[in-house]
Formats: structure tokens, sequence, C-alpha cells
């Protein structure tokens, strides 16, 4: 069987995973065991908390082992298999692994793990880390696979309007106010770490909020403040994720090793 193993399940490796498995490819991912993912509307990685999550029309499911998440992915499913070290994965021969962790930072990856490596942004060195890196950065160089070299730089800066984002004032558990996909207005209170309100900048329709309870720490992003206002869009996998996804699909099928794998499963 022919296996992509996707390092992570936020928003940008969900639209990866998608698009992967609508092309017909069989997909696990694999998940920290208390994920803190922003978009979680768009995110399997909320079926470790609920057990079974949809975006789009696509289940995502928790499981315990490899042989369950191995079993779900050739029954059509998506399995979400915690396993942060990816210890328990290694054990079988592998075929794709694509780090969607989006760190941007130094990566820990390692090309022996699998006959293809794909890292997506900024940190991953193709031919170092891995073989091929997917560009991130919105623009005319995003979603394009690097067999040489790395993708641009992490800009430190969110795109469009950098009040957008909302990020915790003090250490501690989060205690959310307001749901992704409402409509908020400017000043009003989106969440509380202990007595530290974090309130949206503007008027907009909240499009992604960490969950109630997340133990967070000062300065890490906890939402995002779509100002167009544009409900259905919060539940929608973006157009960046997707673009992202097109250029894993294609760094899976240039590798003529790879490919012939594919074409060889079962």
């Amino acid at each position: 069987m022919f296996y992509v193993i996707l390092r992570g399940g936020g928003d940008l490796a969900t639209g990866v995973a998608i698009r992967l498995h609508r092309s017909g490819l069989k997909v696990i991912i694999a998940e920290l065991a208390r994920p803190l993912a922003v978009r979680r509307a768009v995110s399997f990685a909320e079926a470790v908390y609920e057990g079974t999550w949809t975006v789009e029309g696509v289940i995502a499911t928790r499981v315990d082992s490899l042989q369950e998440a191995t079993a779900l992915a050739d029954r059509g499913g998506v399995p979400v298999l915690v396993a942060p070290s990816m210890v328990s994965l290694v054990a079988r021969s592998l075929d794709v692994v694509v780090d969607a962790r989006l760190t941007k930072h130094t990566a820990d990856a390692d090309m022996s793990s699998a006959p293809l490596v794909i890292g997506l942004g900024p940190g991953f060195i193709a031919g170092t880390h891995c073989h091929a890196v997917v560009e991130t950065n919105r623009g005319h160089t995003l979603g394009r696979v690097y067999w040489s070299g790395s993708a641009l730089p992490d800009t430190q800066t969110p795109e469009g309007d950098p009040r957008r984002v909302l990020r915790a004032p003090a250490d501690g558990p989060l205690a959310t106010k307001a749901g992704i996909g409402d409509t908020v207005a400017a000043g009003q209170v989106i969440a509380e770490v202990g007595r530290h309100p974090i309130t949206s900048p503007f008027a907009g329709v909240l499009r992604g909020l960490i969950r109630t309870g997340a133990v967070v720490s000062r300065g890490l992003k906890v939402g995002d403040v779509d100002p167009r206002g544009v409900r259905d869009d919060c539940f929608l996998v973006s157009d960046k994720a997707l673009a992202i996804g097109g250029g894993v699909l294609e760094a899976i099928l240039t590798r003529a090793d790879v490919r012939g794998r594919l074409w060889a499963r079962p």
C-alpha cells in the first residue's frame, strides 16, 4: 500500500490532506496530544479532541495505533494518529512524509525516514532536511516546489492587516467569549487569559480561535479576525492551503521512484 504521512493537522496541513485525499491518495495525519490550531473549523487536528472532525465533507477520525490508521486509510478514511515524535511511524516502510507543522525555524526532518520527504515553508533546505520544499509565502511563488535550496524566509509579519492576529496577553488558560464564525465589533472581548481581555481590533468575523481551556503563553497567536466579514469563509479551506496542497501533489508525482510505488499499489 502507498501512504502519505502528514506531520501536523492544522489548517494548511488539512488543505494538503484534502487535496491529496480527493486525488485518491491515502493520507495519515500525525498530531500532538494537545494541538493548538487557531483555524479549528478547518483543521483535522480537532479530531484529537472530538474523535471525528469534518472539513468540506471529508471526515477525519482519531485512531490509537498505526494499524488502525492504515486500515482506515485503506477504507478511504482520513486517520489522525497522536504520534508527536513519529517513533511509531518509522517502524514501517513509509512512502512519503510531509512535514506540515509550519514551525518556521530550523527543521528536525530526516531525509532517511521515507523515499520522499517534503517540507512546507521556511526552515527546510532541500537536500539537507528533505528532498523537496514547497513555498508557503503568498505571492507568485506560492505552492512552487524547490528541489534545491529553501523557501522564502519567514517575514514574521501576518499577511494582510497585522492587527487581525490576536495574541495572548499573558500566560495561562484561555477562556473564550465568542465562537468561530461570529460577527464581532471593534473592541469586543473575544477571550480572556486570567483577567487580561483579548479584544477585536476592528469589526469583522471571527475566523479562528484556539479552544477554550487551552494553556497559552504570552504572545502566542490565539485568534484571527477577518475584516471582510464573510462567515462562510471561516469554514472553507483557504486558497493558500489548496495551493500548497497542489505543490505537494506535484512533488509526489514528479519523483519517478515514488510515482512508480504509487502506480504499483494494490
